[in-house]
């Protein structure tokens, strides 16, 4: 089954997880299929990026932002991520995204999706870091203004030492990224 049928099942169901606030999670259940797996026969390292990018867009579906972003030319952009693999998740292994926006700062905000297996453990951790860009406007803006925008009085809470570490090396690929190749 490809991504395309799982975000259906995923905004279909939206509705009956209820709307996504602020500190909350988004909890999605999965199964390891064929179509999912490398020559291990376990999830495919892209696969990862694409299920967490359904925890993002649940949280966004959730959170009004879709919404609010189609109404006024906005587009949430991811700018980076950094993965760790702990643990395989093979061939039919059952297994859950769980999705959380951990906190931001200016423009940028931080998100975290656990793949967690159905022994408890982690499989995975991705941390993310992305915006939310006005195209109009050409600028990213200030998540106040987007939490604002949502109708949420929300503020964020301060970066964690392992959040600021991550934030730290993405500057630093963006810099690489964008000099002299």
């Amino acid at each position: 089954m490809y991504v395309w049928a799982r975000m259906a099942r995923m905004m279909a169901t939206a509705r009956s997880r209820g709307p996504y606030l602020i500190g909350d999670e988004s909890r999605l259940a999965f199964r390891c299929l064929p179509t999912d797996i490398d020559f291990n026969s376990h999830l495919n390292n892209a696969r990862y990026m694409m299920l967490a990018d359904l925890g993002r867009i649940d949280i966004f579906l959730r959170a009004g932002l879709i919404a609010l972003a189609r109404r006024n030319g906005w587009a949430p952009m991811i700018g980076g991520l950094q993965v760790a693999y702990v643990r395989e998740i093979r061939l039919w292994r059952r297994f859950e995204v769980i999705s959380s926006i951990e906190t931001w700062e200016g423009t940028s905000v931080i998100g975290r999706h656990r793949f967690l297996l159905d022994s408890g453990e982690t499989a995975a951790l991705i941390m993310t870091t992305g915006g939310v860009y006005d195209r109009r406007n050409r600028r990213f803006l200030d998540i106040d203004e987007v939490v604002a925008a949502l109708g949420r009085s929300a503020q964020p809470r301060p970066p964690t030492e392992a959040e600021r570490m991550f934030m730290a090396s993405h500057q630093g690929l963006r810099g690489l990224a964008k000099g002299p190749a």
